[in-house]
């Protein structure tokens, strides 16, 4: 599993060996969720207990941090 962040209590993860498309995982204490990233996007795709506020919150870190997401993505992964 690679950690990209921990902010307000999220947890910004995606595992070793994941499959197309690029997307995040999210967990903090209520549940989990799932972020399919693209260059122009970012879309939940799944939503497994946390509240819409949180899943708010998650959505603009990872906007702000778009790029971060796929560079490292690229990076685990290479790029395609």
């Amino acid at each position: 599993m690679s950690e990209l962040f921990r902010m307000f209590g999220i947890r910004f993860f995606f595992y070793s060996r994941e499959h197309e498309p690029m997307h995040i995982h999210i967990r903090n204490a209520d549940g989990r969720a799932k972020f399919l990233i693209y260059p122009d996007s970012i879309v939940l795709s799944e939503n497994n207990g946390i509240k819409p506020k949180d899943l708010k919150l998650a959505e603009a870190i990872l906007e702000e941090n778009r790029e971060l997401a796929i560079s490292e993505w690229n990076k685990h992964f290479g790029s395609k």
